[in-house]
């Protein structure tokens, strides 16, 4: 049976390239010993240990958010991803969300960077990429508008972690003139009863003696 396939593989081999066995299976080995050479040349260990810090930096694992509390919208604008050491943050319905892990979409060169370091609401819920809808004012919006704004609150509160919301102008005021109206006393209070432990003053009156005198 091997000498029957033998025979047929040796036939063919003569049949179609005109070569011994032999001599056809050392073509095949210089071939193969040519691509080895020439593959080696353009993929060597060096280029492969450059790429190598490359892709363990992209692995490394984000820090975990960090709580920011109230801030301004001017403070936001710090949080755009031009500066790498700092978390990229982006807002809806001024509350805050550390969008770090889509940095490819919210960073610097993604399609949605305009949007990191912004409260982005009007705009999300328009589908605007316009400079004017870059706010949180969301008034005005019709009720599909909402809808899509509402969708990508919840996309964000499953997705991303809350680490903050915009403080409003005027809401320090206010919360100072509650303090301050909570501190200050009553000034029309009930005024001061004396006690029934407290001893009556005693107002002498002349007698009618004294008067005669």
């Amino acid at each position: 049976m091997a000498l029957q396939v033998w025979d047929t593989l040796r036939e063919s081999i003569l049949s179609y390239t005109g070569l011994s066995p032999a001599s056809f299976f050392t073509v095949l080995a210089l071939l193969w010993a040519v691509y080895y050479v020439f593959s080696s040349l353009f993929v060597s260990p060096t280029t492969d240990h450059h790429h190598q810090p490359r892709g363990m930096e992209e692995m490394q694992p984000l820090p975990p958010p960090v709580q920011l509390g109230e801030i301004t919208e001017e403070e936001l604008k710090g949080y755009d991803g031009s500066d790498p050491k700092k978390p990229l943050l982006m807002a809806i319905k001024a509350q805050i969300y550390d969008v770090s892990q889509s940095r490819m979409f919210y960073g610097p060169g993604g399609p949605y960077a305009l949007f990191a370091g912004k409260d982005a609401s009007r705009a999300l819920a328009k589908m605007s990429f316009e400079e004017k809808d870059l706010t949180g004012d969301i008034s005005g919006l019709g009720p599909f508008e909402l809808e899509a704004l509402q969708d990508w609150e919840y996309k964000f509160m499953s997705k991303y972690v809350k680490v903050g919301t915009i403080k409003t102008p005027g809401s320090t005021s206010e919360e100072a003139k509650e303090v301050e109206s909570d501190n200050k006393p009553a000034e029309d209070g009930p005024s001061e009863v004396p006690s029934e432990n407290t001893p009556a003053e005693t107002v002498e009156t002349p007698s009618v003696i004294d008067a005669e005198k």
